[in-house]
């Protein structure tokens, strides 16, 4: 990895920082937010049209930018540090890379172009706190099976699921807090994520797809869609093909569809809009093709968000710190400034340690996603390109880069340092450690502030209810860091050599 930015990353950086620090304010942010939208049109038309951010990631030929993730995360950054509130989360890093990976060669025509120029905005929908997991980033992800159980159903308590076909094997569980016993293993429906629970499982909850009069309806309901209530296109992950050929699937669903009912719902953080989603036989298109489970799909995207979002929490934490610094450095106490007492600057030292700590794991992983997707270019074609193609949607169109790197020989990208499947660990990992930053730094910024800190009007109070946010959301850290360490293989069973085995003693320990 080259840890120099090119002048091209440098310049989206700094030019997304000088728009954000004119135009985001904490005062515009909280206006902002109290918006029917839940943020600022205006500025949002700015970076959409005049910057370009939300097809930032896109291939030039649907009209993005042809960079990659580590740009989108460098832009997100400066988005955390103004605590943005946008749809360019759901938009640019949810929505539009599954359009992409899934959608046939009719839908991208239609619809990447339409998000890229930000006319058309886009959100994922999966069932209210389970987006990490849909993404294989915690326990009952979609990439590797589910978190197993004693096949009985979900356990709401952990968030754990049950494996739906007997016990699976247990691997032992950790995390920060002691968590034990959670039973992490390969349960489910296999390796491919299919089935996922996450979605419904077939059980109560969720979204329900069948098919009906030559297309399919939805009906159920989600909530804490991130900006559900003004996205243009809903990606909504239903249930289908009862038990025996359970599947989950994404669908495209219209903002105007019949049926369709969305209410903004109250979020402890203003600055993330969230919603809840009615479906009433609302008719949906299928984003590919309906026999394929959306599992891998979702997992395959996972690293990247989670290596965007790690980046946004680190742009938060560190503009909590930057604003206590300044605020230390003019409130006086005993005839003297209070950033001049020991005990200050060493809690300030521990933040900053965390925050560039955390800064290095994002910027790793957003390189790592996107390094990875180009070798997954390389030596298989996306999803759509293998699928039959539907009339009228005309000649393939190029891909060019893929996430921003020029395509790369595996092997050459392995030896540059990014080894098959590593974005999948590193991923969660920067994103657990974003958000324990954010949260020190949050902490922080209140306690350091004083009194004047722990009233609500306070822009404090915008990076606390932000760190608390993203855990509920995307963490907590502890489940983040146990899905990572499943994956390495920390706790798989392992092997004695024979010279370390007595007589009759069982090869594995």
């Amino acid at each position: 990895m080259d840890t120099a930015f090119t002048e091209e990353q440098d310049g989206i950086r700094r030019t997304v920082r000088d728009v954000l620090a004119r135009r985001c304010t904490p005062e515009d942010v909280r206006a902002a937010v109290l918006a029917p939208q839940g943020y600022d049109t205006a500025l949002w038309h700015t970076l959409a049209h005049e910057l370009g951010l939300p097809g930032l990631a896109l291939p030039e030929a649907y009209g993005g930018a042809g960079c990659g993730t580590l740009e989108l995360a460098l832009a997100a950054e400066e988005a955390g540090r103004a605590l943005l509130p946008s749809p360019l989360l759901p938009t640019a890093v949810l929505a539009a890379p599954l359009l992409h990976a899934l959608g046939t060669r009719r839908q991208r025509d239609r619809l990447l172009p339409a998000l890229a120029r930000g006319e058309l905005t886009a959100t994922l929908a999966v069932p209210a706190g389970t987006l990490t997991s849909a993404l294989g980033l915690t326990g009952t992800g979609g990439g590797d099976g589910d978190v197993t159980g004693n096949g009985t159903g979900p356990a709401p308590w952990t968030g754990i699921s049950g494996g739906r076909h007997g016990r699976g094997t247990q691997e032992g569980g950790f995390g920060a807090t002691g968590l034990a016993a959670t039973g992490f293993g390969v349960g489910g429906r296999g390796a491919d994520g299919s089935g996922g629970s996450w979605a419904g499982g077939g059980r109560a909850g969720g979204i329900q797809a069948r098919p009906a009069d030559g297309g399919w309806r939805l009906y159920g309901e989600v909530g804490q869609v991130l900006c559900g209530h003004t996205a243009g296109l809903l990606l909504v992950a239903a249930h289908t093909g009862g038990f025996a050929r359970s599947r989950t699937v994404l669908f495209l669903v219209t903002a105007d569809a019949p049926g369709l009912t969305r209410i903004r719902q109250t979020a402890l953080d203003e600055t993330r809009p969230v919603a809840r989603l009615e479906l009433r036989d609302v008719p949906a298109e299928p984003l590919g093709p309906p026999e394929d489970d959306a599992g891998p799909a979702l997992a395959a995207v996972g690293p990247g968000v989670a290596a965007v979002l790690a980046a946004e929490a680190v742009g938060a934490a560190d503009g909590a710190l930057r604003r206590t610094v300044a605020y230390v450095g003019v409130r006086r106490q005993f005839g003297r400034p209070i950033g001049s007492f020991q005990a200050v600057r060493h809690r300030l030292a521990d933040v900053y340690v965390r925050v560039e700590a955390a800064r290095s794991a994002a910027y790793y992983a957003a390189w790592a996603a996107g390094t990875e997707a180009a070798a997954r270019a390389e030596t298989a074609a996306p999803l759509s390109s293998t699928l039959p193609a539907s009339p009228g949607d005309g000649p393939a169109v190029p891909e060019g880069r893929v996430n921003g790197v020029d395509r790369v020989n595996p092997a050459e990208g392995r030896a540059n340092g990014a080894g098959p499947g590593e974005a999948r660990v590193d991923g969660p990992l920067a994103l657990a450690q974003a958000l324990e930053a954010l949260r020190s730094a949050a902490a922080e910024t209140v306690q350091l502030h004083g009194g004047v800190g722990f009233t609500w009007e306070h822009p404090a109070h915008l990076a606390f209810k932000r760190a608390a946010g993203d855990t509920l959301l995307f963490g907590p850290a502890h489940l983040l860091r146990a899905r990572a360490a499943a994956r390495a293989g920390l706790f798989a069973p392992r092997t004695r050599r024979a010279s370390e085995r007595r007589d009759g003693e069982a090869v594995a320990v």
